[in-house]
């Protein structure tokens, strides 16, 4: 096993003739790291670029190696990092369990099996009872839980956030906030949050940098 965390080495990205943003940093298991920076600066660019859904016309030289596995050139789904926008995106057409069930891998077999993992999961979130219920019936914070733990189950090895908290209201905020940075010092995954508001960078705790 390598370095555990997550390895920005060398970054440079570009568009054109205009290099947009140089990186080369780590952040350890359970450590949360926050960029700022003004629109338009390369944010959500870097975090496009660690996924593997960076855009055709931005140019990138460096390696993403995450517990020492390098991921620069692997398909999205075969990454293991899990990202959080500020829109909760959860299926409409789905029930709250069956968008817990979506994040679930292949590898988790059976329906009673399946079942029990979102029942558990739905229990951590303190939204019991809640499987067979229409997202559109959920309050902000109780979509923003349920986004959260989805993006849980699929057991990712680092976590993005992509001004994860910036919809919802100063108690609701305060609480997601609060669940997110729990989960990722008790998980060990290194966190890598995007944000402008200086509020999520002091809660984070961790480094903070500027772009």
């Amino acid at each position: 096993m390598g370095e555990r965390g997550l390895r920005l080495s060398q970054i440079c990205i570009a568009r054109g003739e205009a290099i947009l943003l140089e990186l080369d940093l780590h952040i350890a298991p359970g450590e949360v790291l926050t960029v700022m920076g003004p629109s338009g600066a390369g944010k959500s660019t870097l975090l496009s670029l660690i996924i593997g859904t960076l855009r055709r016309d931005f140019n990138a030289a460096g390696r993403v190696l995450l517990d020492g596995r390098d991921i620069t050139d692997l398909p999205t789904a075969k990454r293991r990092v899990g990202i959080l926008f500020q829109d909760d995106l959860l299926f409409p057409h789905l029930s709250v369990g069956e968008n817990l069930a979506f994040g679930l891998s292949a590898d988790v077999k059976g329906r009673a099996i399946r079942r029990a993992r979102v029942e558990t999961a739905l229990d951590e979130i303190g939204l019991t009872g809640f499987a067979d219920r229409d997202p559109a019936t959920l309050s902000g914070g109780q979509k923003a839980r349920v986004a959260l733990m989805r993006m849980l189950l699929s057991e990712p090895c680092a976590l993005l956030l992509d001004e994860a908290f910036s919809r919802l209201d100063t108690a609701r905020r305060d609480q997601i906030r609060a669940l997110v940075f729990d989960y990722a010092s008790r998980r060990g995954l290194p966190t890598l949050m995007v944000t402008h508001d200086m509020a999520d960078a002091r809660a984070a705790g961790g480094k903070v940098i500027q772009i």
